[in-house]
């Protein structure tokens, strides 16, 4: 496909302003329509020159970074060169992933030099985190004369991640390793139990449960030898993550899922900082992905991973299946991180209900998310009757959700109500009391 220049449109206005002329001096008209006439030539054989040069011939390639994270941009890095003899000047408009934007507007411009390798960097903002795929590139390249744009397409394709806001996440991180082991070293109890660590081995007395003795290490000495425990230091923490239609909708704004994404990733880093495993549960009307505990920078990369394709949708959530998945994966006890949140007890039965079965195998923790709008809605002095009216259905539906809430305490469920813009430093700050408190 071909399109005239700027340069070109100007020229042919030019003439045709200076045409009336031709009324006042016949013998210009003559003139005036033979330079129309070479014009139009000049268009077509820059066209036809420019139709010679082969697209397909230069070479492209994109240097991007493994990932994105929301809020940083970053730069990716082109590297151009052609063999056409000539400079090629380039238009260039690329069809980005859509969690990035290009910093400094979408078409850009390129002289290309022949025979010569021509390196750009194109900054890319992420404005939400996810995955996508993109890299088609619009060219349009200009004739010799500067007359005529040829466009065509290069099909160059990636795919980009964009992880959720990570800045402030290792600032949340609690003590450091060696000051964590001292504290694990002060603290450290031996006794008998199932999920204890094996220490080291000492000589039975009588009265001790028979079920310590190591029946090899007897052999070996000749006398009976007991095995010593000591409390596992290195705890499970799963984070399960309610994508159904609760946490879909905005507040101030912004939706309520980004809030627990971050959450869930503050959360995930201070487990690893303190050597624990994590591991995930994404779940709306079925479950959408799962990962197993696991420990060390691996697993936080592989939850992260997870988290940048969070997605949201507007379903009922299946907590029975959800949980009988969860069940059946994971029986050894962990702190269950669930983010969620309740409307009243008659909405939220399936959800308390089946929050109280994690008891007492595993150590649940609710995490729901308060609405800050309906907080002040509630408080709000009306001034019509139908604010009125819309005062007391919020304070209506606050006590039905505060009601909910209590019922989840009964059943032994720990309960962390926060406002979504507190969410990751309250999750953190619960999880290093707990980890202090030695609940795990």
């Amino acid at each position: 496909m071909w399109f005239p220049d700027r340069r070109w449109y100007l020229v042919l206005a030019a003439l045709a302003a200076v045409a009336p002329l031709a009324i006042v001096w016949p013998p210009a008209a003559a003139v005036f329509l033979s330079l129309d006439l070479l014009w139009v030539l000049a268009f077509l054989v820059d066209g036809w020159r420019v139709a010679g040069v082969d697209i397909g011939a230069i070479d492209i390639r994109r240097l991007a970074p493994p990932a994105f994270s929301v809020g940083r941009p970053l730069p990716v890095t082109y590297h151009w060169r052609q063999q056409q003899g000539r400079a090629l000047v380039l238009r260039i408009r690329e069809v980005f992933p859509s969690p990035l934007l290009p910093v400094a507007g979408r078409e850009r411009r390129l002289i290309l030099p022949s025979g010569e390798d021509l390196r750009e960097e194109v900054m890319l903002r992420p404005w939400r985190r996810g995955k996508a795929e993109g890299g088609t590139i619009h060219l349009r390249v200009l004739g010799p004369f500067g007359l005529c744009w040829r466009q065509t397409r290069r099909a160059l394709p990636w795919r980009a991640t964009v992880y959720p806001n990570l800045v402030g996440a290792s600032l949340r991180t609690l003590p450091t390793q060696a000051q964590r082991r001292r504290e694990a070293g002060f603290r450290s109890v031996r006794r008998i139990g199932e999920g204890r660590v094996f220490e080291s081995l000492k000589e039975w007395v009588p009265g001790e449960d028979t079920r310590t003795i190591d029946w090899k290490a007897t052999a070996r000495r000749g006398k009976v030898m007991a095995r010593q425990y000591e409390d596992e230091r290195r705890q499970q923490v799963l984070l399960v993550i309610d994508a159904g239609r609760m946490l879909t909708a905005e507040v101030d704004g912004r939706p309520r899922l980004e809030a627990v994404v971050e959450a869930a990733l503050h959360l995930a880093h201070s487990a690893v900082e303190h050597d624990d495993n994590i591991g995930l549960l994404v779940f709306a009307d079925e479950v959408q992905q799962f990962l197993p505990p696991a420990r060390g920078r691996r697993a936080l990369r592989a939850v992260l991973d997870a988290l940048a394709a969070v997605e949201g949708k507007l379903v009922e959530p299946d907590y029975p299946a959800a949980f009988a998945y969860l069940a059946a994966r994971n029986r050894k006890r962990a702190l269950t991180v669930l983010f969620t949140d309740v409307i009243d007890r008659t909405a939220s039965e399936a959800l308390v209900a089946q929050v109280g079965t994690l008891r007492p195998r595993h150590l649940p923790l609710a995490v729901t998310l308060r609405d800050p709008s309906l907080e002040r809605l509630a408080v709000a002095r009306p001034v019509t009757a139908d604010q009125a009216f819309e005062r007391a259905a919020a304070e209506e539906l606050l006590q039905s959700r505060e009601a909910a809430l209590v019922d989840m305490r009964g059943r032994g469920v720990l309960v962390l109500d926060v406002a979504p813009s507190g969410a990751s430093a309250a999750v953190v700050e619960q999880y290093n009391h707990l980890k202090r408190r030695g609940v795990l």
